[in-house]
């Protein structure tokens, strides 16, 4: 990670990042404890530490890293999908675009307001996405 990207956390975590990081965690927490809801947990336990640290990585499709389909990125994929927006996944976008407008009140702010927004598109279709180097 380079010396920016590690300035850029730093400062994420101690102006807000760390609360909705905490936001995808209960939210992990939640679907693991309904045992049916273990696939969303996962997914949500990897975006919560990519919540916490999102500059110097970025989210893409898992059959764009492994260049092959998977259960995640198929039609079982896009069923899970729907269901997460549902049950978590609105409230989390919701979480992260009151964040962002936030942010973008001031000019310093506009790169995290952007994060959020970014993060905020994960929160509605986290199911098939990994986590990799920017």
């Amino acid at each position: 990670m380079s010396p920016v990207s590690i300035l850029l956390n730093l400062i994420w975590i101690l102006i807000g990042g760390a609360w909705m990081a905490f936001g995808w965690l209960v939210a992990s927490v939640i679907m693991a404890i309904t045992i049916i809801g273990l696939p969303w947990a996962r997914a949500a336990f990897n975006i919560a530490i990519y919540t916490l640290l999102p500059f110097g990585s970025r989210a893409v499709s898992r059959d764009e890293v492994t260049g092959m389909s998977d259960i995640g990125t198929g039609a079982l994929g896009m069923i899970g999908n729907i269901i997460w927006l549902v049950l978590a996944g609105w409230w989390l976008a919701l979480g992260h675009i009151l964040t962002a407008v936030l942010f973008a009140i001031t000019i310093i702010g506009i790169p995290f307001a952007w994060a959020h927004l970014k993060l905020a598109g994960i929160a509605l279709w986290p199911i098939g996405k990994v986590i990799v180097p920017a």
